[in-house]
Parts: C-alpha cells; sequence; structure tokens
C-alpha cells in the first residue's frame, strides 16, 4: 500500500485525540520542529488505516512526524516528537 492511500487529513484522528484531550484538539495549533510551520492539527496529515492501531499525524509542509497516537490494551501512548509546541485555546464557561 503507497502512503497516500493511507493519508487522511488530520481531522480524523479527532476521536482518538477526545480520548486525551478535552477540548477539540483538531483546532489547537503546533509549531513543526522540523521545519517551523505552524498550524491547526486538523490541518495536518493523518495517516491511519484499519489495521493500525492508531495514527501518525504528519506536517502538511516538510511531512515530518508531529504527533504518534496509539490505542492498545486499553491505553494511549500520545508521543509528539515532531512538536515545538501545541498551543490549545481553551473554552470559557
Amino acid at each position: 500500500m503507497d502512503d497516500r492511500e493511507s493519508r487522511l487529513d488530520g481531522n480524523t484522528a479527532a476521536g482518538l485525540l477526545r480520548q486525551v484531550f478535552v477540548e477539540d484538539v483538531t483546532v489547537a495549533r503546533g509549531a513543526c520542529k522540523s521545519c517551523g510551520q505552524v498550524q491547526q492539527v486538523g490541518a495536518t496529515h493523518a495517516y491511519m488505516n484499519t489495521l493500525a492501531p492508531g495514527a501518525v499525524l504528519r506536517c502538511s509542509t516538510c511531512e515530518s512526524a508531529l504527533v504518534v497516537v496509539v490505542e492498545l490494551g486499553g491505553k494511549l501512548r500520545l508521543g509528539m516528537p515532531g512538536l515545538r509546541w501545541l498551543e490549545i485555546e481553551l473554552q470559557a464557561d
């Protein structure tokens, strides 16, 4: 399978990420460690398929891996190796 066949936009990972973050993380902005591009999580490229236990979110500019989220054995493991920072806007109560 070619990577392009399993590439979707970052919004596809919303269900997985909602289990980790209370706020809608797809509208959060982050900075790529590799190229410095600042973009919303929903604008990244998400690589997911039915055989994989999670998702890899890649920078839409340089394709560096920004976020890896895996669901396995009743646990979520989240790695953010390619993010310089992640900014989540809190909703007012």
